[in-house]
């Protein structure tokens, strides 16, 4: 049987977008052509910029967006065939805003046994014993089951959203900037528990940020994407000490240091991030690219393999008889 528990081949999403008055809609290509597998046990880290469609390629995952083109498989089965509800029983999000993702009308136990109720379980005399097991794991006292979450912390609302993602035991959990919206000193304790409740649940995570630093701390593998591109894919502890893309190393280079004399790190990226609407030709990353070379601008590069992983950048690949140049 293989590992390989969720996997996109050639995934494109093209949403229409308009253009103005009296004029006709311009395609917005947020997933352009994805290949990426996660195996069973993994946590795999997607990082890029706001509005790279990270967040488009998690909808999709999840069941909740179709493809426009392109194959999605969950456990080696195409999604398209798979009902709402075996998805759902599989792979779980925990989004990003537990005051936004939580209804302020619920209380906490009828937010936390709701999948319980829409999943199948006809047990209700089982709710409360399954509710109170799951809060135990994520650290609820059972005191608070009655309460709302106007009256829960950040993190006890965040400990609420694993709780209802985890009640039905999935394998897969699509995390969406889990920790952005708490607290520095709260992010810790609700990373440590996502990490302790991988091991003691055998779970796979695909954890979507912009934290590097998150990211380091729980990835086991790095997916860089950059304008619906995954423009390299490696190993974490390959990624972090030896990046390969441009990209890459400028988004490690963007990482604020303790050291207040080294001031604001400059990256090169510049301040405009490019319009997805009008794609760079060639490399899309040509124009913020400090080591472009003059083919950068016509020819896309092709995905060239490395280790267990790949880069998709002209400087890897000898058929533009560049070779590999020095970093």
């Amino acid at each position: 049987m293989s590992d390989i528990v969720l996997e996109a081949r050639d995934v494109t999403r093209t949403f229409m977008i308009s253009g103005g008055f009296m004029k006709p809609k311009r395609p917005l290509h947020a997933v352009n052509g994805i290949d990426l597998r996660i195996r069973q046990g993994e946590v795999l880290a997607l990082v890029g910029e706001s509005g790279c469609g990270k967040t488009t390629l998690a909808k999709m995952l999840l069941g909740l967006l179709p493809p426009t083109n392109g194959s999605l498989e969950l456990d080696g089965n195409p999604i398209e065939t798979m009902d709402r509800l075996r998805i759902a029983q599989t792979v779980q999000p925990i989004f990003q805003d537990p005051y936004s993702s939580l209804n302020p009308r619920k209380s906490i136990g009828s937010i936390i046994t709701l999948p319980l109720k829409v999943q199948g379980d006809k047990d209700p005399g089982t709710w409360r014993k399954r509710a109170d097991e799951i809060m135990e794991l994520v650290g609820l006292p059972r005191r608070v089951y009655n309460n709302y979450p106007s009256q829960l912390s950040g993190g006890q609302r965040q400990r609420v959203a694993i709780a209802r993602a985890l009640i039905n035991r999935p394998r897969i959990v699509i995390c969406d900037e889990p920790t952005s919206a708490l607290d520095v000193s709260v992010q810790s304790q609700i990373l440590n528990l996502l990490q302790d409740l991988r091991e003691e649940l055998g779970l796979t995570y695909l954890v979507i940020s912009h934290n590097l630093a998150v990211v380091e701390h729980m990835a086991t593998r790095v997916a860089v994407m950059y304008l619906g591109r995954i423009v390299e894919e490696e190993d974490a502890d390959t990624l972090f000490d030896t990046p390969k893309h441009p990209y890459s190393k400028a988004l490690l280079e963007s990482v604020l240091t303790p050291d207040p004399s080294l001031g604001v790190p400059d990256t090169h990226l510049g301040a405009a991030y490019p319009n997805p609407l009008d794609m760079p030709s060639g490399c899309r990353f040509h124009p913020r690219c400090i080591k472009a070379m003059t083919h950068c601008s016509t020819i896309a590069p092709r995905k060239i393999p490395f280790g267990d992983g790949h880069v998709e950048c002209h400087l890897y690949d000898e058929n533009e008889g560049k070779g590999m140049l020095a970093s």
